[in-house]
């Protein structure tokens, strides 16, 4: 997620100067199953956040929209809860930020995009101004969690398990109890209200909405989902796939090599490495995505042109050879299928991106239509000509605005 660096070296000089920092450890609760701690990790004020947001509209008008809604400090912890991965427990993290006044709010989850680096996730880089962005959220009467994903944060020690379903939305879900469950004891004065809202860009949308179909097909009797909003996602990744392989280039490999990495890692097909990539990626892929390298880091150490990053057998296999079945169904079992939604949902996406194209959200849009979805329930927009990068703020300020629409309705 690239920011105009002129945004944040202005908003990071001044969260220096204007957060007050403090930190505050609960230990571990002994009736918690999924709580285990939080730290707080700094504080804003309404003057603040508002000084902040004046910087950020100078390059990105369409926040001045969000202004008016801002109306409480907010508290920022970072929050350390159980998961289970891989068929093991571990400790996983993410940000917790609420209004500094007391009352029941909703609960907003943000799902954010393709990350490599640990030293960028959510509960490390807390002043990254594309999080303080989302974190502002709790300022317009939101509980808003920020989860870093497992692999990251606390869980820096397991393999990030990059567009994988099941442990990406088990992962969230429990981040979800861990808040439920620690309550006001945790957060005095703070009413966790049992209404939900989800909002993600790119590897986020497409967690999203895997996220929005299993809360409303597995987690009704836990969680009630009001409404989601979803950017730029590569929701079928076996289309997204097979665009990558059948193009001559592809701008960025180390997307592709993240989805191979961690596909392979959780045992999602059987093939090793070496069967799907050209030396000297194959040797070279495990170590790139240790939690150090940064995407275009990865880049330079892979190559554009499919022919020669992915073995022949494999670009001319991928479709219909045995060999690559795994592969294949690895791709559908994370895909994410269509079903007639009765929660409303946002597509948004720019038309001129070059790394998801606006087709995977064309094709999902048509599919939950197709499958029975009102067209009252879910809806797109396309903003015309903006790239991947240039559509995050237009598409999730959009999508903010949906959401508080459908909040307050």
């Amino acid at each position: 997620m690239n920011t105009n660096k002129l945004i944040f070296k202005s908003l990071l000089i001044y969260s220096i100067i204007a957060v007050t920092v403090s930190s505050c450890k609960k230990e571990e609760g002994p009736n918690y199953d999924y709580f285990v701690s939080k730290d707080l990790a700094l504080t804003y004020t309404k003057a603040t956040i508002n000084s902040m947001m004046d910087i950020a509209v100078q390059t990105y008008p369409e926040i001045s929209d969000l202004k008016p809604l801002v109306i409480s400090d907010i508290n920022v912890f970072k929050m350390v809860y159980y998961t289970t991965i891989d068929g093991k427990e571990v400790k996983a993290s993410g940000l917790v930020c609420i209004p500094a006044t007391a009352g029941e709010y909703p609960v907003l989850s943000f799902q954010n995009g393709t990350n490599t680096v640990n030293a960028y996730a959510p509960t490390e880089f807390v002043t990254n101004p594309p999080y303080q962005l989302v974190e502002f959220i709790a300022s317009m009467g939101f509980v808003v969690v920020i989860p870093d994903y497992p692999g990251f944060g606390a869980s820096v020690q397991i393999p990030h398990p990059y567009l994988i379903a099941e442990p990406t939305v088990a992962s969230i879900v429990d981040m979800l109890r861990a808040l439920n469950e620690s309550g006001e004891s945790e957060f005095p004065g703070i009413t966790i209200k049992n209404e939900y809202y989800l909002l993600g860009y790119s590897q986020g949308g497409w967690a999203t909405l895997a996220l929005h179909k299993a809360m409303e097909q597995e987690y009704t009797d836990e969680f009630n989902l009001n409404g989601s909003v979803c950017g730029a996602g590569p929701y079928n990744m076996y289309n997204l796939f097979l665009g990558m392989v059948n193009t001559s280039t592809y701008p960025m490999p180390s997307y592709l090599g993240y989805i191979i990495n961690a596909y392979s890692a959780y045992h999602q097909f059987t093939n090793p490495v070496s069967d799907i990539l050209n030396e000297p990626y194959a040797t070279r892929l495990s170590s790139l995505y240790t939690g150090t390298l940064t995407t275009n880091q990865i880049n330079n150490q892979l190559t554009t042109f499919i022919t020669e990053f992915m073995k022949e057998e494999f670009l001319s296999g991928f479709v219909s050879s045995v060999s690559y079945s795994t592969v294949r169904e690895a791709l559908i079992n994370n895909s994410i299928s269509a079903w007639n939604s009765t929660i409303p949902l946002l597509l948004v996406h720019g038309d001129g991106d070059t790394q998801v194209s606006v087709t995977a959200t064309e094709t999902m849009y048509d599919a939950m239509i197709n499958a029975g979805t009102s067209t009252l329930t879910c809806k797109k927009i396309i903003f015309p000509g903006l790239d991947h990068s240039e559509g995050i703020v237009p598409c999730m300020t959009e999508g903010l605005l949906f959401l508080i629409d459908v909040r307050d309705q």
